[in-house]
């Protein structure tokens, strides 16, 4: 049987008109006053997007609602959602879409959007609770199983034996004319072996075993200019944002922190344009706007942004701030307009630690941020830092007490510091997880155990600061994502057997791999990373040039602002 009589009825695009017109006009579907009606297959090849996490999750993450409402948008395609949750099931039972409650399995195209290592559970999980198998070895037939996000241009390997294709990078643009592709070969009746092959050097894409590699990723847009900035296609009261819109502002990050992925494998940074967000704010008229963004106090057009949208009657909220893009403007503005929590990003407990991870931040800058959270009435400060840098010392932690110590006085100087008006500080602990593609791809992870002697120690240390709490990250998981950052495909078999063991500790002590391998040594000058099948456009000789200066705590200087061509600083000028 050809597949295209399975997938197609009658061509009738007459019917068609109500999936012509762009989601962006479609009120409803954003207010979550109804869920997208069921898209008619006729002459449209079936596909599900599937995110993990379940749909609270889902809803509030951004990445995906763009290539949804791009495949959605065209006639060709019917796409339809899928939610699975950590035990790959929905609601309870075999994972179905959201739109025909139809089986994941019967969808010839399924594509995955996953951010997080974690999330990797998630996915044979759910291809074995469809009955489809999970190793793409083991499929001779459809569904193809297509995974984009972050993960699939950081490291691809973990999870490259439950994968067909990887999409490489930005999907805005060449992952609709991909999927024409496929729906050609689908429906002209070619296997599995036969659509793989000939989509293999398409643009963007790495189908492990076949494609050319190192595989390029694909930026949309010229240099400093966000075209295409992603915005929510549902807004909901369920999600974890409640009935917000979330808005993207920028996209990279010109600081170049070293143990930030998001500031390496997004470049160039790109900032969106102010006329194209009120745009998109006026079609889609929602009432409340979360700005997104990894530099949002970069972008020169934040404050009559905000303006912009009060005069619009609509709220908004901010995603962390550098303590150094703080004006008292900035800052009178957001309290006027009932921002009362303010997150900045210390990062480093010392001066020392911030030249190792390049932050570059004047400790005066964040002293000022504080006095002006404390002295306009914000509420509640939380604080950012990450522990576990390679050779961090004690003095590095009396640096810190001391820092804390001046907080709490000049807190204590401004009404923050008074009963009725008493500014919280929390301060949130992550463990320093390197990543691929950053510089600190070489670097060793701190163990379990000093992990938690240092989480300890802090809580010690904030106990006598009245008002100031502490939160921290759990050292197992977080040494567990380190794991699946920088594994290779020899992690395939522990994936797997956490999937049928019932999680990650039970699979750790039936898998004979080594994590200490992965984890607890620093690599080599030559070692060839298993990331390395993708290219994201930031030289190695860079990226090992940044590691030698971490070590001796040297900062550097982050991307020009004249843009990538009058750089020639990390590769991205021959890149693009």
């Amino acid at each position: 049987m050809r597949l295209q009589s399975r997938y197609v009825a009658p061509a009738d695009h007459a019917t068609t008109n109500a999936r012509e017109d762009t989601l962006i006009g479609k009120r409803a579907l954003y207010y979550g006053v109804r869920e997208p009606e069921a898209p008619a297959l006729g002459g449209r090849l079936p596909v599900a997007i599937a995110v993990p996490g379940g749909e609270k999750n889902a809803l509030s993450t951004l990445g995906w609602q763009s290539v949804y409402r791009t495949l959605s948008e065209d006639p060709g395609l019917a796409v339809e959602r899928v939610f699975p949750d950590k035990l790959g099931l929905t609601d309870g039972g075999d994972p179905k879409t959201r739109e025909s409650n139809s089986p994941l399995s019967s969808f010839p195209v399924t594509a995955w959007s996953v951010t997080f290592e974690e999330d990797f559970l998630t996915l044979p999980r759910t291809l074995q609770a469809a009955g489809v198998p999970p190793l793409a070895a083991e499929r001779s037939r459809l569904p193809l199983v297509i995974l984009g996000g972050p993960i699939a241009f950081l490291n691809p390997a973990p999870i490259a034996p439950f994968v067909d294709i990887f999409w490489v990078g930005e999907a805005e643009g060449e992952f609709l004319a991909f999927h024409h592709k496929l729906k050609e070969l689908i429906f002209d009746g070619q296997d599995r072996d036969t659509i793989l092959e000939a989509v293999k050097d398409h643009p963007g894409v790495y189908i492990p075993g076949r494609s050319k590699t190192p595989v390029k990723r694909l930026v949309s847009g010229p240099m400093g200019t966000l075209n295409d900035p992603a915005f929510s296609c549902f807004i909901s009261g369920h999600a974890t944002f409640r009935d917000t819109l979330l808005l993207e502002v920028n996209r990279g990050c010109p600081y170049g922190c070293r143990f930030c992925a998001a500031g390496f494998i997004y470049r160039p940074p790109r900032h969106a344009d102010i006329d194209e967000l009120k745009r998109i704010v006026e079609l889609t008229d929602p009432p409340k706007i979360g700005l997104v963004g990894t530099a949002l106090t970069d972008w020169p057009e934040l404050l009559p942004f905000i303006k912009w949208i009060h005069g619009q009657k609509k709220k908004f909220s901010l995603s962390s701030l550098r303590a150094d893009g703080i004006t008292e403007d900035l800052l009178v503005y957001l309290r006027e307009r009932g921002i009362r929590t303010i997150t900045l990003a210390l990062e480093g407990a010392s001066n020392r630690l911030r030249n190792m991870m390049a932050k570059k931040l004047d400790p005066q800058d964040f002293l000022n941020a504080v006095r002006l959270c404390a002295r306009y009435g914000v509420n509640h400060l939380k604080v950012y830092l990450i522990v576990g840098w390679p050779d961090e010392t004690e003095e590095d932690y009396e640096e810190l007490r001391a820092f804390l110590e001046e907080v709490v006085r000049i807190r204590s100087e401004e009404p923050g510091g008074r009963k009725k008006q008493f500014m919280r500080i929390t301060i949130g602990i992550s463990s320093l997880v390197p990543k691929p593609f950053t510089p600190f791809q070489w670097a060793p992870m701190m163990s379990e155990e000093k992990l938690n002697a240092r989480m300890k120690m802090l809580r010690q240390m904030v106990k006598p600061f009245k008002g100031v709490t502490l939160h921290h990250d759990n050292p197992f998981q977080a040494r567990l994502q380190g794991l699946l950052a920088r594994g290779g495909e020899e992690l395939a078999d522990f994936i797997m057997l956490a999937a049928e063991h019932g999680g990650w500790k039970k699979a750790l002590k039936r898998w004979d791999g080594d994590p200490s391998q992965v984890l607890d040594r620093e690599r080599g000058a030559d070692e060839v990373f298993p990331w390395e099948v993708i290219d994201i456009g930031v030289r190695r000789e860079h990226l090992y040039k940044e590691w030698q200066r971490a070590k001796e705590a040297k900062t550097s200087a982050g991307c020009s602002a004249k843009g990538c061509t009058q750089c020639a600083g990390c590769g991205m000028e021959e890149f693009l």
